[in-house]
This record gives C-alpha cells, structure tokens and sequence, in this order.
C-alpha cells in the first residue's frame, strides 16, 4: 500500500506526523508492503505549517490516481468566535501565522487540490482519508455528500451543513472513505487502516512500538441501529 499525505499551507503538523510514523513504521514491519511520501497539489516544495514557522517538504505531486491511500490533514490555528470568518481572508494569500482554521481549510478550495481530491475519490484502488479538519476540506470541496464521515466535534455541523452523514466517533470506516477525529486520532486512523489493508500482527506491532493503545470503536455502517440509551 502506497500512502500519500498531502500538505497544504497551515496544515496541522501532528495530523502528517503520527500517521506518516505509523505508516513508515508499518513498512518496516511488514517487508516493505507500505510505502509513504508527503506530497502537494502543486509538487514539491515547502510547506508552512500552521504551528509556528514549522515546514514540512513535499517531495512529489499529489497522484490522485495511484493506487493505495490519499490521506489530507487538518488546519493549525485559532479557532476564532463565531462568525469570525472574514469573507476577503478566504482566499488571501498571506501569512499562515495566527490564522482561523476556517480560514486555512477554506483557501484549499482555491487551489488544485479539490479537483485532485475528486479524481481520487473516484478511482477505484484509491482509500482516501481525512484527519480532523481534512474532513472538512473533503466535505466542502463536495466530495462526501451521503457518506458517513467524522471530524473535531467544532466541525461536525459542517459535516451536516454539507449533507455528509456525520458521526461522533473516533474513526469512521465508509469503505474507500476513512476519517478521524480530532487531532491524535491520526494515529488510531493510521492503526485501524494499517490493520485493515496489511494485517493485524503488522498493526499489533507498531501499536506496540510506539506504547499506544487504540481508543474506542471504529465506527462502520453494519449491524443494528442502536436504540436510544
């Protein structure tokens, strides 16, 4: 399995971080049947990050098409009031420094990486995956309308807002679309999709290698509705 993980300026580090770890570390684990590279809509190239002066180097151009996993991040900035959305910052290009979230998510909607984004929703050997706020991303550029996806529980009327199915649960397993939560739960994302494509024993393994234990259930679409609790 090949993972993907696109950056885009003001993308939260640790949401690219745990899930690259995992990933990298699953390769090792499993003999090289996993393979993972940051990469951007616009080729390679360094990306500020929304934390401080932190960047990351995307080495290649996002390949919606390639088979394996496409993973998007979330934003790191501040979270604002509400209504503290300034129509004219959406598409600005300045400093990603002290930005709204909002702000950060929404000018990815001026680049290439909705278009991108669709290609790969539609191809049929391509996950595509969301952490936090790249849920939101996915879910504005309207690419999961009727799917059933989950984000930071600030954003899940957004989720709904754009006719998504939207869960309250750590990760949400649609099939080809895979989202987590809020920030840490890349790692659980990572685990559960490492488990799914390459095995358990390989996912036990790096669970293990990096004293971390996955929290609660991956939510699916099977099985009874529960009732009111």
């Amino acid at each position: 399995m090949h993972v993907q993980i696109v950056l885009f300026d003001g993308f939260d580090p640790l949401d690219v971080i745990a899930p690259y770890e995992v990933f990298h570390a699953g390769g090792a684990a499993s003999g090289g049947q996993v393979s993972v590279e940051l990469v951007s809509a616009e080729g390679p190239r360094e990306v500020i990050s929304g934390t401080g002066s932190l960047a990351l180097r995307a080495t290649a151009a996002l390949d919606p098409a390639r088979a394996g996993l496409v993973l998007v991040p979330g934003a790191a900035g501040r979270v604002g009031e509400p209504g503290e959305i300034p129509e004219h910052e959406v598409g600005a290009g300045t400093s990603t420094q002290d930005a709204l979230i909002p702000v950060l998510l929404g000018r990815t909607l001026t680049t290439a990486l909705p278009t991108l984004l669709r290609t790969a929703v539609e191809a049929p050997d391509v996950i595509v995956g969301a952490v936090c706020g790249g849920s939101l991303v996915l879910a504005m550029a309207g690419l999961l309308e009727g799917r059933h996806a989950t984000t930071h529980h600030l954003g899940l009327d957004v989720l709904d807002a754009t006719g998504v199915h939207a869960v309250r649960a750590r990760v949400v397993d649609d099939g080809d679309v895979v989202t987590g939560a809020g920030v840490t739960s890349g790692l659980d994302l990572a685990l559960h999709l490492l488990e799914r494509e390459v095995g358990p024993r390989i996912a036990h393994a790096v669970e293990e290698l990096f004293a971390h234990e996955r929290r609660g259930i991956v939510w699916r679409d099977v099985g009874p509705a529960a009732a009111a609790l």
